[in-house]
């Protein structure tokens, strides 16, 4: 792979190639949308979506003080897996009278774009970082009346990420952690229909031998 210098990151010897692979996808839009939160420890945090980056979102916030996370996913496997890695201090299938400080939403689904919406309280802080959907809102009720600030949040910087990297080596997390399967190049097919069913964590693609 050919790629120009100034786009490449120094990996700190405590990251693997998979932590950094997961950095560059999935943590690093995580860290950018809860940079925009400018989360701290008094802050109340819904994660909307314990896909890939509701499970990066979760570690992070914890990383960077939050005490108190809930996530929120239909999926049981995902709710299980979210609490068993620290992600999530608490999960529920839906979310419904939160009243967060602040709410990240995930999923890139309507139904849950509105939820974090509807469970962060007056004054609160929302980023939409999930891809799709479409949000049918009164916004009126759910955003002026409410005075909610909102963000909407795509990828990273490569400046942020690299800030990123040094913090994960400061504060000994391993992005790879989230990751529940990996298949060599020659299962490319099969690790996509995985990461389809919407069951798992994060899927890598490893060199095979």
């Amino acid at each position: 792979m050919i790629a120009n210098r100034r786009d490449l990151l120094v990996l700190p010897d405590s990251l693997s190639y998979l932590d950094g692979a997961c950095v560059a996808c999935g943590f690093g839009t995580a860290y950018e949308a809860l940079l925009r939160l400018d989360l701290s420890g008094r802050d109340r945090l819904l994660v909307v979506g314990l896909g890939p980056v509701g499970l990066a979102a979760g570690l992070l916030a914890k990383a960077m003080g939050v005490t108190d996370i809930i996530g929120a996913d239909p999926s049981a496997e995902r709710r299980e897996l979210a609490e068993r890695l620290g992600a999530a201090t608490s999960t529920v299938s839906v979310a419904e009278g939160s009243e967060v400080d602040a709410a990240i939403d995930c999923s890139g689904a309507g139904a849950g774009q509105l939820s974090a919406l509807q469970n962060t309280r007056r004054w609160g802080r929302v980023v939409l970082v999930g891809e799709g959907g479409r949000l049918d809102v009164d916004v009126s009720e759910a955003i002026i009346h409410r005075q909610l600030t909102i963000h909407g949040s795509w990828v990273t910087s490569t400046v942020n990420m690299a800030d990123l990297l040094q913090r994960l080596d400061q504060w000994g997390l391993h992005p790879s952690d989230i990751v529940t399967h990996t298949f060599p190049l020659t299962a490319a097919a099969d690790a996509y229909k995985l990461a389809d069913s919407g069951a798992s964590g994060k899927i890598g693609i490893v060199w095979q031998g």
